[in-house]
Formats: structure tokens, C-alpha cells, sequence
């Protein structure tokens, strides 16, 4: 029946039991299967995409083995009783709150107005809370680290959601905020409030926004200059006489917008290398729908990677270029470099990874949930509509730096009624984009549940490929902050790589870190080159070793490319005069409107 909204899997299901034909055809578990799946997806619904099991799992592991650690128990029972006299002492002023030497500053209390009674008391008691919890769910005799991780890690989330700081009762800045304004402060905040839900539900009308893209976001003169199924490709016009004769391909994440790398003018990847003499050309992603449901991690390669390393070859007649991955877009590249070094295939000059991984054994707080539960789930709700939508991957995100990504907007947004000024990274930030269901789950299963890229087993063509194989001198650049791709993590490639290897680590996180113009107040980096011969140095020692000097990375990326460039040429044409490569339209191109 049309329109009666009924989900494909319940159809299939209903069809199945109804028809004796179809239940003759099929085997006798399907639809046993589709239910166990449309409930799956259900639970999704209800758990922002978490498995309970994996929180069970570790919870369980937490209660058995402190249960039988009396040792613990005793520890945990007169820790809690000097944390209550504490409290009390300070409550009833007998003696002051004195912060504990060993707690890290936390930036949610450093207002002046957190030192005087009662804010004091009610911060350091949440802090002696928080610390009380952490010690509960680690270092319990015989709970396995992955457990311990997890728990640490919800026991803290679940801590900060009580955080005096949150509530406007509690909160001494917010108090002194509503006192001046006479509540304005709240009307605002509702005001504000209220506009989210209706953005979030997509009734909020459109109207103009401080950033859109082609008017000051994306804004680097250029051509799509070759177009498929999945990519456009854009070429960017030269603003110099003459240009390298190697071109730059960047390859960005397609869990994100191109333009992370061209955002407004001032603080432009791509339009800081053009100006150093480089011929450009930037991948754009498709963002995928239902029909898109069956793209493959190899389709990415082929139709994406590759497509567009053959299109700017062809376009500039050059002989290799200089490929640039950046998070996700990085791993994509290091397996087709890998796969083009296997087969031979020398028409890559170098290969920069940003902020990227090729072991996930170390991926930071995503890969606490990742296991067969958690990813079934996610397969299982991303069944019906063919694809994980921006929403859900922005809720994950933002639960893993909740205080930064969900309360301390909520306390300046609802509570304060002080919007922020809008900037061109967290309008970027806002334009998400979709996963296709079999790419997705191809990332999750082979990458992070199974590593089979670090451990061998990953193929392209039917055969096994190996970062070994890479055979272009690598760039790699890992951030200070990063929650996504941890700096240690990104620097495994170290054990991998059998090639010269230059490693930088810069300031800032996964993005800021990476989108770091010169100019940027209070950057830093550290940089050195291992060769392909040399001994491998464990990343803290590296750290020891080399001092950070100010300023951006960017203009040490420069300099690297230049050395391993040829002597600079006329720059080539825009596109090819026809055929496949001729120019279609103006940057930024059509795939980057998509919504």
C-alpha cells in the first residue's frame, strides 16, 4: 500500500509471514532476521545509536570485580568520608575550601565568582565527585582496560551533566548575568532555545546566514573541471606566474564538507599554497542519499581518488603529483597510495596525511563503543534509509567532548542569552554530511572493529596491500588536541612506513590544528624527518627530542613540497580544451550545495 509510511524491513517482514510463496523462497530465518533488525533500529532511535550491551558489557565487568575487592571498597568508603568532612567543614565555614594541588584547573570555574561561598563549595565538591568516580571505575583488580576506559569515560560524561555550572541556581555568573538584566538574560536564552529545536526539526525558516558557501566560505577562484557519479574536481586558478610543475591533490574527508580547507580568504589552505606557486586541485564529495546506499570503501577509492588523480594528471601533463589526505580522506589515500605502490604505479611525487590514521587500535573515545554490537546496531539503523545521517554522527562527536560541545554552549546560549559571534569554522562545522550504509559499515568493520589495514589483511584488486608499499616520501601531521585522531595514534605510521618519513605535531585539535594560517596568534609546531633507514623512535621521545617553534606549519608544508618539486613552469590550463576533463562551472561547484 503507497503512502501508508510503513518501513521497508516491516513490509518484507509482513510479506514474508502472509505469503506461503515468498516464505517457500526464502530461507526460513529471514524473517526472524528482519525483525531482530527494525527492533535493532528502533533501539537506535532510543539510544542516540549506543549499544546497550557495550555500557552492559562494561558495567557488569565494573560490579563483578569491585564486588569481590573489598580492598577497593574500604579505599572508595573512606576516600567518599574525607570528601563529606570536607564538605561540610567548608559548608559551615569552619574552614576554607582549598583547591586540591593535584586537580587540573577547570575552566568552567575559573570566574572570580566561583572563589566566594556558597560557589566554592559547590565546585570543589563537584570536582572531589568527579575525581570519586573516576577512582571507582578504574583500578579495580582483574577489570580489563577496555572496560575500565569505557566506564572512566561515562562516569565522567554523567559527571559534567551535574556540574554546578550547568544550572542557573548554581551558577554565580549566570545569577550576576539575570540581577543586571533583570532576566533578559533567560528571555533571550529561551528565545535561543526555542530557535534551535525548530532548526534541529527543519522548521526554521532559511533566511541569510553571517557565512555561505560561494559568498565567503569556499571562495578560491577556480573550475569543476571533472565530475562523476561521486566527485567533482576542482582546479584552482593560479595567482602566480609561474607554478610547480608537480600539482597538489587534496582529498578531504567525505564525513565533511571540502571547504574545512578553504574557508573564508584569510584562512585558506588552499589559497595559501596557489599563492606559494602550486597548482591546486580539491576533491568534493558527493553528500549520499538512499540510492547511494551500496558505495564501497573501493568505490571511494576508484571513483574518487583515483578518478581525480588521473583527471589532474591529465589536465596539467604532469608525469606525478602531490597528493594530500585529510582525516578520513587520509586513510582513503594511503590505501590507494599503498595499492599504486604495490602495482607499481609511480605517479605519486609525495604523500601528506593530515590528522590521519591507518591503525585504529589507539583512535582516541570513538573507539571505546566500537565492537560487534555497537556496529550492528549502527548497520542495523542505517538499513532502511541506506545511510547514517549528519545527525547522529554530530551527536557522537559531540559526546565525546561534551563540556565544550554540549554545556558550555547550552550555559552561554539558554542560560546567558549570549549568542556567539559566528565564524567561518563553526559554520563549517555545521554543514554536515551523510555516510552511505555499505561504506560505513566497510570503515567500521575492516578499519576500527578489525584494523585489517595495520594488520595486512585489507585488499584492493583481490590482493593484500601494505603501507609498506608506499614508496613516496611521506608528510604527516598530527594535532596536540585531537579527539578524533590522537597525534600518538596518527604517529604509528612511523611502523608502518618504509619510506622517508616527515612527522610534525602542531597545536590546536583535529580541526583548528590543522586549519592554522600564518599569522594565527599563540600556534606552535614541532617537526623532524625520520629516514627510511633510520631507527624507530617511540612517540614520547620524539616529543623530548624536538623543540616546538612558533608559528604555523603551513609554511614548513610549503617548503617541504618545494624541495621536492621540479623548477617552476608556466601554469597549465584550466580544464582540458574537451572531452571528460573540460571545464563544467565556477568553483565551488554544485556537490558542496547539496543538503
Amino acid at each position: 500500500m503507497k503512502g501508508d509510511g510503513m518501513p521497508d524491513q516491516l513490509k518484507l517482514l509482513t510479506s514474508q509471514v502472509i505469503s506461503p510463496e515468498i516464505t517457500k523462497a526464502e530461507p526460513p530465518d529471514t524473517a526472524a532476521e528482519a525483525l531482530d533488525r527494525m527492533t535493532h533500529a528502533g533501539l537506535a532511535q532510543a539510544t542516540a545509536g549506543l549499544s546497550p550491551s557495550v555500557l552492559g558489557e562494561a558495567w557488569t565487568d565494573w560490579v563483578v570485580h569491585l564486588a569481590s575487592s573489598p580492598g577497593k571498597q574500604m579505599q572508595l568508603r573512606e576516600q567518599a568520608m574525607r570528601d563529606g568532612q570536607a564538605f561540610l567543614a567548608a559548608w559551615l565555614g569552619l574552614r576554607p575550601e582549598d583547591a586540591d594541588p593535584d586537580d587540573v584547573p577547570d575552566r568552567r570555574y575559573a570566574d572570580a565568582a566561583w572563589q566566594k561561598w556558597p560557589f566554592n563549595v559547590w565546585s570543589a565538591a563537584h570536582q572531589r565527585s568527579w575525581r570519586w568516580w573516576q577512582d571507582a571505575v578504574t583500578g579495580v583488580h582483574g577489570m580489563t582496560p577496555e572496560h575500565e576506559n569505557l566506564m572512566a569515560f561515562v562516569a565522567g560524561m554523567i559527571s559534567d551533566s551535574t556540574a554546578p555550572s550547568n544550572f542557573a541556581l548554581t551558577n554565580p555568573e549566570v545569577i550576576a548575568a539575570t540581577r543586571a538584566e533583570s532576566g533578559e538574560n533567560l528571555m533571550r536564552g529561551a528565545r535561543n532555545l526555542a530557535e534551535d529545536i525548530m532548526r534541529r526539526t527543519g522548521k526554521a525558516p532559511e533566511g541569510p546566514q553571517p557565512f555561505e558557501v560561494g559568498r565567503n566560505l569556499a571562495i578560491s577562484p577556480g573550475k569543476v573541471v571533472f565530475r562523476n557519479d561521486l566527485i567533482e574536481l576542482i582546479q584552482y586558478a593560479p595567482t602566480t606566474a609561474e607554478v610547480r610543475p608537480e600539482p597538489i591533490l587534496i582529498v578531504p574527508a567525505w564525513i565533511m564538507k571540502y571547504y574545512i580547507l578553504d574557508l573564508s580568504a584569510q584562512n585558506s589552505l588552499v589559497r595559501f599554497l596557489v599563492a606559494q606557486g602550486f597548482t591546486v586541485f580539491m576533491v568534493s564529495w558527493k553528500n549520499p542519499d538512499s540510492d547511494d546506499r551500496d558505495l564501497s570503501m573501493e568505490d571511494y577509492r576508484e571513483s574518487g581518488v583515483m578518478a581525480a588523480l588521473d583527471a589532474a594528471l591529465a589536465i596539467t601533463q604532469a608525469p606525478k603529483l602531490h597528493a594530500v589526505g585529510y582525516c578520513l580522506g587520509g586513510t582513503l589515500l594511503s590505501i590507494a597510495a599503498a595499492a599504486m605502490g604495490r602495482d607499481d604505479d609511480a605517479r605519486l611525487a609525495t604523500v601528506t596525511l593530515l590528522a590521519a590514521q591507518v591503525d585504529f587500535t589507539e583512535a582516541g573515545p570513538l573507539r571505546l563503543f566500537i565492537n560487534d554490537s555497537e556496529v550492528t546496531l549502527i548497520e542495523d539503523m542505517m538499513a532502511e534509509k541506506g545511510y547514517l545521517s549528519s545527525d547522529q554522527m554530530a551527536g557522537a562527536f559531540a559526546l565525546l567532548r561534551a563540556r565544550d560541545l554540549i554545556w558550555g554552549p547550552a550555559i552561554s546560549n539558554y542560560l546567558l542569552g549570549a549568542r556567539g559571534d559566528a565564524f567561518d569554522l563553526m559554520a563549517w562545522n555545521a554543514d554536515a554530511t551523510r555516510m552511505p550504509a555499505r561504506m560505513h559499515s566497510e570503515y567500521l568493520r575492516k578499519l576500527f572493529l578489525n584494523n585489517d589495514l595495520a594488520e595486512g589483511r585489507y585488499h584492493v584488486g583481490g590482493k593484500a596491500i601494505a603501507m609498506a608499499d608506499i614508496r613516496a616520501p611521506i608528510f604527516a601531521v598530527g594535532t596536540e588536541d585531537d579527539h578524533v585522531a590522537p597525534w600518538r595514534s596518527v604517529y604509528k605510521m612511523h611502523l608502518f612506513a618504509d619510506t622517508d618519513m616527515t612527522f610534525v605535531l602542531t597545536s590546536g585539535g583535529h580541526n583548528a590544528g590543522i586549519v592554522s594560517e600564518p599569522g594565527h596568534h599563540g600556534r606552535r609546531f614541532r617537526i623532524a624527518e625520520t629516514a627510511a633507514t633510520a631507527a624507530y623512535k617511540d612517540p614520547d621521545d620524539w616529543l623530548a627530542d624536538n623543540v616546538a617553534s612558533d608559528g604555523s606549519w603551513w609554511e614548513a608544508f610549503a617548503g617541504w613540497l618545494g624541495k621536492r618539486s621540479g623548477e617552476p613552469v608556466p601554469p597549465p590550463q584550466m580544464g582540458a580544451h574537451s572531452g571528460a576533463n573540460k571545464a563544467i562551472c565556477d568553483a565551488p561547484g554544485t556537490y558542496v550545495m547539496q543538503r
